[in-house]
């Protein structure tokens, strides 16, 4: 069964040219000419670069320094600029990144099974739902072999095979081994390797390190020409509680995402999106911010005293099996705790995924995969005691290779399972009819990623002049839905391999300014506008803690704005969400004082932008008519329940335009998409 093609002139209709709506002008994305596989070479060609003994005056911010900020950091201070780095945490070693289990995608075609720069480039395309930027996505293809190759240099201590070559490993959306990886630690693995260019840098002098600082402000000055551009950011010092300043040519924001809104998720309890909020707030534009990804491999919620949710790594699904009973009274028994999954036989089992998408079986997309689960569940086929909860079993694997194979592949992953559960998954559980069956994990889908960002043209600019955004922070490559193992690969991507050029483009222009002054009124007004904030968080004086409060908004979002959505939901939490911003605003209680450090006080900035966040992620989701990719409104699905694009109406990024007032609804800007190289189609994971 092919897969079915829209008419591609169509999809480049704009349906709200009719509603005043405001269309981008296609060269405000800075997309090069040519063939997609020649722009980003024709870019390199024809660039602006910075020599030598100029990049020596000039200064970069980068804030973050996780693979992205890291990576950009280290090698725009080794290419010679002058760098000031920040990291909210007392080391870089302790960003989100750390986190990432599963691997990094590359078309190294290693396996010679058939991948390419263009099969990477169109599986990552298709895995969005074809609401990527091409352009962008082809770049990211064709840089992600040179990502393993540094790397590797570093000495990333990746997996290998017996005769000494790179493994490979499958993730979701694709038909090829791509994923390269370090057992269950990947991104520790990545990182360590950027933190050690980073920590050359730092120990040459060209990078100053600013440990457990948090960005509030970007500062803009008018250049001559009367034009805004960044300059500089206000930074909290997390130990002293004081606003300090820094000025620099150009910022970089590589901060992560925005998943923390709904409170329980995947990241990390200091993940947060303030500084994405501030230059929001200064005028850069949010893109898709209704694109949030729901990850279908995560350990259930086991009750209401929970921080935050842990991933079970992609990998798990080239050899765990998803399933829950066939039958209702099975799946019953299960929730009342009479029977265990390994007490059900294998004909008695719905490996659903394998039914409904037998050419990807376990692997398709996560959208894909939390939506089936969602729907099995719905249906009352949860398998634990709250019925939210599908198995992922690894007996089948097991018996096939043997538990030592599986446990070299996976074994820290089933001890971290075992030491949150107290169940093995490597361990026999029963014996029926000859056959061994192993514990199963208990899964079930969590928000993990946030594909939508900070607007950023072909060359990582957000619509602030010299303000860039690289990694989670931006919105550029992953349309609705990103692959798994295509974070990691994004963010080095733009650290490494794509920053350091295009930021030069920005540069060249900027080599007679001189070095800033902090002493100005633009820095000021920034830091006095911090300061005012703070006072009147300090001065509510309520009876509600912060984290009281993020837990209701959480509740809001992942039932409203969460896997699935409808308008009258979403007009109810846009509601909600402008009584929990009132319920902030007069009853917030924060104890101790602000000298100092005051975690709570830091908390309460973060949950001011994250409330923020959350009508931002409700106002795109309401105005999108359509489901694609992380984005399901339940009026619009097909007959078998999966997703259905409006691509004569919705073939655009949404961009965000900031009002002036967070109580005031921002203003929608189009980014018409157009594809020149990929025919636009209804996503098939089916043949």
């Amino acid at each position: 069964m092919e897969d079915t093609i829209i008419d591609k002139e169509a999809t480049t209709i704009d349906s709200a040219s009719a509603k005043n709506v405001r269309v981008m002008n296609p060269a405000d994305s800075k997309i090069p000419e040519g063939p997609v596989a020649e722009k980003w070479t024709n870019y390199k060609a024809h660039q602006k670069l910075v020599n030598p003994a100029n990049k020596r005056r000039l200064d970069v911010i980068v804030v973050g320094t996780g693979l992205a900020g890291a990576s950009a950091a280290s090698t725009l201070a080794e290419l010679g600029f002058n760098v000031l780095n920040f990291c909210i945490q007392d080391s870089p070693r302790r960003a989100h990144s750390i986190a990432a289990q599963g691997g990094i995608n590359a078309a190294k075609n290693y396996q010679n099974d058939g991948d390419s720069i263009y099969r990477l480039f169109y599986d990552t395309v298709k895995g969005g739902d074809y609401r990527a930027r091409e352009a962008n996505v082809y770049r990211l293809a064709e840089v992600s072999n040179n990502i393993i190759d540094q790397c590797v240099a570093q000495g990333v201590p990746f997996a290998r095979e017996y005769g000494g070559l790179l493994a490979n490993r499958s993730f979701g959306g694709a038909q090829v081994s791509r994923t390269f990886y370090a057992k269950g630690q990947t991104g520790q693995q990545l990182l360590l390797g950027a933190y050690s260019s980073l920590n050359r840098q730092i120990e040459a002098g060209k990078v100053k390190s600013y440990n457990r600082y948090e960005m509030h402000d970007v500062v803009l000055i008018k250049d001559k020409d009367g034009v805004e551009r960044a300059r500089g950011i206000i930074a909290k010092n997390l130990v002293t509680g004081k606003f300090e300043r820094f000025a620099a040519h150009a910022v970089v924001v590589a901060t992560g995402g925005y998943g923390n809104t709904y409170f329980l998720s995947t990241n990390a309890m200091g993940c947060n999106c303030s500084a994405a909020m501030a230059c929001y707030r200064k005028g850069a534009y949010f893109a898709n911010p209704a694109y949030v990804q729901i990850h279908p491999t995560c350990i259930p919620v086991h009750g209401d005293k929970q921080s935050k949710l842990t991933l079970m790594s992609e990998s798990l699904r080239n050899d765990g099996r998803i399933w829950v009973p066939k039958n209702i009274e099975d799946a019953k028994k299960l929730q009342s705790g009479e029977i265990k999954g390994s007490d059900i036989k294998e004909e008695d089992r719905d490996y659903y995924l394998e039914r409904r998408y037998p050419a990807f079986g376990n692997l398709v997309p996560r959208d894909v995969a939390s939506r089936a689960a969602k729907e099995r569940c719905d249906h009352g086929f949860g398998v634990n005691n709250t019925g939210l909860a599908v198995f992922l079993d690894f007996s089948e694997a097991i018996n096939r290779l043997g538990i030592d194979v599986v446990r070299q592949r996976y074994g820290n992953l089933f001890d971290m399972y075992e030491e949150i559960t107290d169940v093995n998954p490597g361990e026999l559980a029963n014996t029926i009819d000859g056959v061994n069956y192993y514990n199963p994990m208990m899964i079930f889908p969590a928000i993990h990623y946030t594909m939508g960002g900070l607007w950023v043209d072909y060359e990582l600019q957000t619509s602030v002049k010299g303000l860039f955004a690289i990694g989670e922070c931006n919105f550029s490559d992953h349309g609705a839905n990103r692959l798994g193992a295509s974070a990691l690969m994004q963010g080095l991507a733009d650290g490494y391999f794509v920053l350091p050029y295009t930021i030069q483009n920005y540069l060249s222009d900027q080599i007679t300014v001189p070095h800033f002054r902090t002493d100005t009124p633009e820095f000021d007004a920034a830091e006095a506008r911090c300061q005012e904030k703070m006072d009147r968080l300090m001065n509510i004086k309520g009876n509600r803690s912060v984290d009281s409060i993020h837990k209701e908004l959480g509740l809001i979002m992942w039932e409203y704005v969460g896997m699935a959505r409808n308008k009258e939901g979403l007009l109810h939490a846009l509601d909600e969400l402008k009584r929990i911003r009132k319920e902030f605003d007069t009853e917030l209680f924060i104890p101790g004082s602000a000298d100092g450090m005051n975690v709570e006080l830091d908390k309460a900035f973060r949950l001011n932008d994250f409330i923020t966040m959350g009508e931002l992620i409700a106002y795109d989701a309401l105005n999108r008519n359509e489901s694609c990719g992380g984005h399901f409104r339940e009026e619009y699905q097909t007959p078998e329940g999966e997703a259905k694009r409006d691509d004569k109406n919705y073939f655009y990024v949404s961009c965000w335009d900031y009002q002036g007032n967070d109580n005031k609804a921002p203003e929608l800007i189009k980014e018409e998409l157009n594809y020149e190289a990929i025919k636009v189609q209804t996503r098939n994971y089916k043949s």
